[in-house]
């Protein structure tokens, strides 16, 4: 259940400052776009064994991008996705890096 509810969690430079938080850590992952935050809270206590304390949701629209190239100018879009924020209770964490 959970593989089909959480895809990636979403690791940049902002996300890495949100989880260093000690009193409320916070984790970003890419979802599925029709998950609600109950599922999406299910799916990541069954996942990574940790307590949710709450889960934030948004939507990123589609965007179109374009490029230069030899050739000329290549237009295309990005999809849209579905981003989860879950905030962990204090003294909970997830750790990517280490050894599962």
């Amino acid at each position: 259940m959970a593989k089909n509810i959480l895809y990636k969690p979403i690791i940049t430079e902002k996300s890495e400052r949100l989880s260093e938080n000690e009193d409320t850590p916070k984790y970003t992952f890419l979802v599925n776009k029709s998950a609600n935050k109950i599922e999406i809270a299910k799916a990541v206590e069954d996942m990574y064994s940790v307590r949710v304390k709450s889960v934030n949701t948004l939507i990123i629209p589609a965007k179109a991008k374009s490029r230069m190239t030899k050739s000329g100018v290549l237009k295309g879009r990005v999809g849209a996705y579905k981003k989860a924020i879950i905030t962990l209770p204090q003294g909970e964490m997830i750790d990517f890096y280490g050894e599962a």
